[in-house]
């Protein structure tokens, strides 16, 4: 169990091509955690901006988080 009073976290994000221009991505660890940007680079300092502002608002509650690092597969489905 990792909480929020941790120096450094260690998460993965789900970066996507948006249809209508851009870039969505996630947290896979937080789902509370989502953002956008026109570039890579600027979705990827939005979700930063993103986690912390997750993380900040649960250090207020006193909340821990109850997460495993998330695993990463691809799944090919027909």
């Amino acid at each position: 169990m990792c909480t929020v009073t941790d120096a450094k976290m260690k998460v993965h994000i789900a970066l996507q091509k948006d249809s209508e221009g851009g870039y969505v991505v996630r947290c896979l660890e937080l789902p509370g955690a989502m953002s956008q940007g026109e570039t890579r680079e600027e979705a990827e300092a939005n979700i930063r901006d993103a986690i912390l502002t997750v993380l900040d608002m649960m250090r207020e509650k006193g909340e821990t988080l109850p997460i495993a690092p998330a695993e990463v597969r691809e799944l090919v489905v027909a």
